[in-house]
C-alpha cells in the first residue's frame, strides 16, 4: 500500500511547506551564525522581568495540564478590555487561532479573500482545507480596503481576512476606516481583522473594542507575539460575539495551551507599565532603522508596528540580494513575497547592539551590489 494512500486526496494534493524559512534553518542550511535576530518580527527586547519570574515560577508546575477553560486569562483580559470573558477565546498565538477559524468556515472549494502579498500563514491554513484563495493587490503598500470589499461580494466569500497594522508593509488604516469596511461587509461574511500590532499603532488606528463587540460577523485576533516579548509562547486570543468567540470550543484543543505560557501571558498582561515602556523603544528603533536606510540611499515606509519595511528602488533580486548579503554577515532580515512589494526588505526593531551590526553591514552590503 502506498504511503499517500492513507491520506486523504486534499492532504496529498498539499506540498509539504513551512510558510517562513526561519533563521535556524538559515544557520543550519548556510553554515553561518545569526549574531542579529532582526527578522521575524519578534521582540528583542524580551519579556518583562516579572513575566520571566512569573515563568519560573510556573515552571515547576509544569507536570500539570492547563486549565481547559483559560478561565483565569478570559477573565483577566475580559477586565483589560472592559468586555466579558465569554467574548474572549485562547488559542496558540493568532496563527493557531487562523487555523482554527478556517476550520469552522472552509470547506473544499471555498471561497476566501484577503490581500495579494499579505500574511501567508493565513493562506496556509486556507489550502490546507481546501478553500480558494482570491487575492486582491495592494494600493500604494497599503492592503486595498474597496478591493477586498469587491471582490467579497464578488465571490460570495464567507471569509476576508485583512490585518490592521499591515505585515508585511507596516501600513495602517484609520479606524473610522476599519469600521466603515467592517459595516461595509454582507453579514454572510466574517472579517478576521488581525490586530497583532495594534499595540505599536497610533491610537487613532485601533477601533474601540465596544466598538466592534456587538458585530457578529467580525473576529479581532490579538496576540502576545509582539510588543509583550512571548512570541515563544505561542499565545494569542480572539475578541467577538458570544457566538463567535464560543465556536472555538467546538473544534480547539482544549489541553492546548502550555501551563507556563498562560502564566507568561497573564503576568506580561499585569505588567502594563513595562508594555508602554517596550512601545516608546520600539518607535525608538523604527526610528534608527528607518535612518540608517536614509543613510544608505534607500526610503523606509511609515511604520505602525514592531518593523520598517524599506523601500531598495529596484527589483525583487535586488532585495533578495541584500537579505542575502546581510546574511553573510549574520544579519537575519525578510522580504516581502510578491511583487511590487518585494522591491522591499523587512528589519524588525530590535535593541541597539543588534541595529549595530546592521548599520555595520548594510553599506558593506550595498557597495559590494554597485
Amino acid at each position: 500500500m502506498s504511503a499517500f494512500s492513507r491520506f486523504t486526496s486534499l492532504a496529498a494534493s498539499l506540498p509539504s511547506s513551512v510558510p517562513f524559512v526561519g533563521p535556524e534553518a538559515i544557520e543550519r542550511n548556510r553554515k553561518l551564525a545569526v549574531k542579529a535576530r532582526i527578522g521575524a518580527n519578534e521582540s528583542g527586547f524580551g519579556p518583562a522581568p516579572s513575566v520571566l519570574e512569573a515563568i519560573r515560577q510556573a515552571a515547576t508546575e509544569t507536570w500539570m495540564y492547563a486549565d481547559p477553560e483559560n478561565f483565569e486569562l478570559r477573565e483577566a483580559l475580559a477586565i483589560h478590555h472592559g468586555i466579558s470573558r465569554d467574548n474572549i477565546a485562547i488559542g496558540n498565538g493568532v496563527d493557531g487561532l487562523l487555523g482554527e477559524i478556517v476550520r469552522l468556515v472552509v470547506e473544499p472549494g471555498t471561497p476566501v479573500v484577503t490581500s495579494l502579498g499579505g500574511y501567508p500563514t493565513f493562506n496556509y491554513h486556507v489550502k490546507g482545507f481546501g478553500g480558494r484563495l482570491e487575492t486582491t493587490p495592494y494600493l500604494d503598500d497599503h492592503e486595498n480596503l474597496d478591493g477586498l470589499l469587491d471582490l467579497v461580494k464578488k465571490e460570495n466569500a464567507p471569509l476576508v481576512y485583512f490585518a490592521n497594522p499591515d505585515n508585511p508593509m507596516g501600513s495602517w488604516w484609520d479606524a473610522s476606516e476599519v469600521l466603515t469596511f467592517a459595516k461595509a461587509l454582507p453579514d454572510t461574511c466574517l472579517l478576521v481583522l488581525d490586530e497583532a500590532y495594534c499595540e505599536t499603532a497610533p491610537e487613532s488606528a485601533v477601533p474601540s473594542v465596544r466598538a466592534i463587540i456587538g458585530m457578529p460577523n467580525v473576529l479581532r485576533m490579538r496576540t502576545f507575539s509582539k510588543a509583550y516579548g512571548l512570541a515563544g509562547a505561542r499565545v494569542g486570543y480572539a475578541i467577538g460575539t458570544l457566538g463567535n468567540a464560543q465556536a472555538f470550543d467546538k473544534i480547539r484543543n482544549h489541553f492546548g495551551m502550555p501551563r507556563v505560557s498562560v502564566a507568561a501571558a497573564m503576568a506580561a498582561l499585569k505588567d502594563q507599565a513595562y508594555l508602554r515602556d517596550v512601545v516608546k523603544r520600539i518607535a525608538n528603533a523604527r526610528e534608527r532603522i528607518s535612518t540608517i536606510a536614509r543613510q544608505n540611499g534607500l526610503s523606509p515606509l511609515p511604520s505602525a508596528t514592531n518593523f520598517v519595511a524599506i523601500d531598495c528602488h529596484k527589483d525583487a533580486t535586488y532585495a533578495k540580494s541584500i537579505v542575502d548579503g546581510l546574511m553573510d554577515h549574520g544579519v537575519f532580515i525578510r522580504m516581502p513575497g510578491v511583487e511590487p512589494l518585494n522591491r522591499c526588505i523587512r528589519v524588525s526593531a530590535a535593541p541597539d547592539d543588534k541595529l549595530d551590526l546592521f548599520a555595520d553591514a548594510l553599506p558593506k552590503v550595498l557597495k559590494a551590489l554597485g
